[in-house]
């Protein structure tokens, strides 16, 4: 299967298959120049990050240790996983606060926000399996 980022409205970022374990594979991301033009950069901790990686778990096809290849991600699935990690958690943060000021004082308002991104993330954190489902990414050989 040849992708164009163009046509099929995905994110190409060219890496090398830097490590191996089990079911998944880690590749190492290439230097990409279109991250300094991406409207997304400030979300997405590809830009940002000095080590960048990203595990890609069960990938189809076979690969070997420094094979070149393209890491795919559609952007409609960025853009869902902006908004499970940064705006529901913001949102859910702005609801607890206004409603529990109207019944609590306001210190007690502001930690309740707070604390209640812990379940929010423990949440997340029990759904992983349906998470990595959900935001396949996709690897093809150069």
């Amino acid at each position: 299967m040849d992708f164009k980022a163009e046509e099929t409205d995905a994110f190409v970022h060219s890496g090398v298959v830097s490590e191996m374990k089990g079911s998944s594979i880690i590749i190492a991301l290439d230097e990409n120049v279109h991250c300094e033009s991406c409207s997304a950069k400030g979300a997405c901790g590809v830009s940002e990050s000095v080590n960048k990686t990203v595990e890609v778990v069960n990938p189809e096809g076979s690969f070997k240790l420094n094979q070149p290849v393209e890491v795919i991600l559609k952007k409609d699935l960025g853009q869902k996983a902006v908004f499970w990690a940064y705006i529901f958690p913001f949102l859910l943060m702005l609801a607890t606060l206004l409603t529990s000021s109207l019944f609590l004082q306001e210190w007690m308002a502001g930690l309740l926000s707070l604390l209640i991104l812990i379940p929010y993330y423990g949440m997340v954190y029990a759904l992983k399996n349906y998470f990595i489902k959900t935001f396949k990414i996709s690897v093809l050989s150069i």
